[in-house]
């Protein structure tokens, strides 16, 4: 696993690119269709601003508290209200001592620290694996590319071998959607993105295979 400081630092890569994709998105692009069934662009902005908040709420011990989770799709600038979150979450992260707190997650199932929580250092690979999966999608619907340099791929991708894939963790309505099939070779963005329940197939047009993440 990649050491805990390592881990923030590619997490904050791939926090900085969803929010230069975000940034790209103007006026009806908001209403285009992603890759998460259903979802909008404009409502995948609103859960990953939620979740910005979320987890820097998590990371000062706030993690419990529903407010910091509620998605709201009524932001006049989705684009500037992720940005805005995701500085939080940014600050709240590079706190000397994240990855030894114990992050409450209350989308997730009881994790193993002494109050139900997870581990910081583990809540870190969930958000960073959460937001390469989330630029991608961002990148995908607007017809752009993603740019993560590789190093962040390869740890979202070690974080994503160890997501459970029963029928209970891959139900629906569970954070990720049973992994789908894919052909044979591809890169490890690919292998993610399809063990993750994206088509990495997927276009604007496509119906949407992939479930929406946390």
């Amino acid at each position: 696993m990649t050491d805990p400081v390592g881990q923030i630092a590619l997490d904050r890569l791939a926090v900085q690119e969803s929010v230069r994709l975000l940034g790209l998105a103007r006026g009806d692009d908001w209403e285009r269709d992603t890759p998460c069934a259903g979802w909008t662009l404009r409502r995948l902005a609103a859960h990953m601003t939620a979740q910005h908040r979320g987890f820097a709420a998590a990371a000062r011990g706030g993690g419990g508290e529903p407010a910091p989770w509620r998605e709201r799709q009524d932001e006049a600038d989705p684009g500037e209200a992720h940005r805005a979150a995701a500085l939080d979450l940014l600050d709240a992260f590079a706190e000397p001592g994240v990855e030894e707190r114990e992050f409450t997650l209350p989308e997730l199932r009881e994790g193993p620290g002494p109050g139900g929580g997870w581990p910081g250092r583990i809540a870190v690979g969930f958000h960073l694996v959460d937001y390469v999966v989330h630029a991608w999608d961002v990148a995908v619907t607007l017809g752009v590319g993603v740019e993560l340099p590789a190093p962040v791929v390869t740890a979202a991708h070690a974080v994503a071998l160890r997501v459970p894939t029963d029928p209970e963790s891959r139900a629906p309505g569970a954070a990720f959607a049973p992994p789908v099939e894919r052909t044979a070779g591809g890169s490890d963005f690919a292998a993610m993105l399809a063990l993750l329940g994206r088509d990495p197939g997927w276009r604007p047009g496509a119906t949407g295979d992939g479930k929406p993440q946390m």
